[in-house]
């Protein structure tokens, strides 16, 4: 579902990812894992199209990000760690707005937009304008819009950052089940619990490099994710 290989990414002489390749497939929820600066956030915004890199190939459903990015875009969502949403409109307008964009159905993205307002109790809110939103509230509109498509390809960046905990409860529940109907999922995350109870696999950067990919059992073994972690920082410092 996505494939990024040997991906290269430099800011003037700082590298920021360094030949990296991983490949996410159907049914998958990925965790990628690093300390602030590893490189998690410019591979997820090469990977959502967002941002130029200066060597290798990312694709989605075998479709190259750079020669074809519309189509691309057209298989996926991508959720930034902190949702730059259209303030000046109410929820459901920018909702709409999206779906517009998405080219979804009226009756489509009214199912799509009510089961996930209820489901994310955001439904009440939805006609008051985004700039009286909290960050919680923003991050759950922002995840309601990335759903409205209904996207093979779910990219995030520390998605639960700024949910409360039955919010979180239910996107974990949501993730497996888009992964159980054929999608994947991409996602950073500083919250090594999450992802050693979620991730099917996980990928480990530290300074652009990738140090560790592969199941949670071929990562961790016999130790938690917060071990090995830890333990991977200690031998790279």
């Amino acid at each position: 579902m996505l494939k990024i290989d040997h991906l290269t990414k430099r800011y003037g002489e700082k590298t920021a990812v360094n030949d990296l390749s991983l490949h996410i497939k159907p049914g998958e929820i990925y965790g990628f894992i690093g300390h602030n600066g590893a490189g998690k956030t410019t591979t997820i915004k090469s990977c959502a199209g967002i941002l130029a890199f200066d060597e290798g190939e990312i694709s989605v459903g075998g479709v190259s990000i750079r020669q074809d990015p519309i189509a691309c875009k057209k298989m996926m969502a991508y959720i930034p760690d902190n949702p730059d949403l259209y303030t000046f409109l109410s929820g459901v307008k920018y909702l709409n707005f999206v779906a517009d964009m998405y080219g979804v159905d009226k009756a489509r993205r009214e199912e799509r937009i009510a089961m996930y307002a209820d489901m994310l109790e955001l439904t009440d809110d939805l006609a008051q304008p985004v700039s009286a939103y909290s960050h919680g509230m923003k991050q759950k509109l922002a995840i309601i819009s990335a759903l409205i498509h209904e996207p093979k390809l779910i990219i995030m960046d520390e998605p639960f950052v700024g949910l409360d905990p039955k919010a979180t409860h239910i996107l974990k529940g949501v993730m497996r089940d888009i992964c159980n109907a054929g999608g994947a999922i991409f996602f950073s995350t500083h919250v090594l619990e999450v992802a050693e109870k979620l991730c099917d696999r996980v990928a480990i950067i530290r300074q652009g490099r990738l140090v560790a990919n592969g199941t949670m059992e071929e990562v961790s073994g016999d130790a938690s994710l917060e071990e090995v972690f830890l333990e991977l920082e200690g031998d790279n410092a």
